[in-house]
């Protein structure tokens, strides 16, 4: 490999570093449970119960060296919640570096399966998060939604959007749902 390769495979780690950082952060300082819009009610049978989850998680998020551009980055997300979700998550996650420091953009779409702890019971199955967040000169903004329509099994016309804490490093999530009452 030439010096120019290696300086170009550099600035390529150093991205990805600085995509993973960015992405973390977002994460972090996701808002408070207070700004989460109210979700309108399913179309599914059923009052609609509103509820909120919360836990703790684990998140790895490995890099994808894709080649394309230094300031673009693609990370596949794998997850462990635990609490009232008790559940695993793949996904991707796409990332914009800036050369100004504190901007950079991320979306991110992963599938959730398991068991949500709701106030009718143990409800199983699975659905889709959609992740949209900026981070604007250090002023970050952060949007984590339930996909319309993507649940599955018990978990058919669920509906919400979850917030994501980072805290001494640890991971959660406040997630405000409204799923109704009677499963399919």
């Amino acid at each position: 490999m030439t010096m120019q390769g290696m300086t170009s495979q550099s600035r390529r780690v150093t991205a990805y570093g600085k995509a993973c950082a960015v992405a973390l952060g977002l994460m972090m300082i996701a808002g408070s449970p207070e700004s989460a819009d109210a979700q309108s009610p399913s179309a599914q049978k059923g009052t609609p119960m509103s509820a909120r989850a919360t836990g703790p998680f684990e998140v790895k998020l490995t890099p994808q060296d894709d080649k394309l551009d230094p300031t673009l980055g693609r990370m596949t997300i794998d997850k462990i919640f635990h609490g009232d979700l008790e559940a695993t998550s793949k996904g991707q996650m796409l990332t914009a570096s800036t050369d100004v420091k504190g901007s950079a953009g991320y979306v991110a779409v992963e599938r959730v399966t398991g068991s949500l702890r709701t106030p009718a019971g143990i409800r199983t199955g699975s659905f889709a998060l959609q992740h949209l967040g900026t981070l604007t000169r250090g002023t970050p903004q952060l949007s984590v939604t339930v996909v319309p329509d993507s649940g599955t099994g018990q978990l058919v016309g669920l509906t919400g959007k979850m917030n994501i804490i980072i805290d001494g490093g640890k991971h959660s999530y406040d997630f405000e749902y409204s799923l109704p009452e009677t499963s399919p």
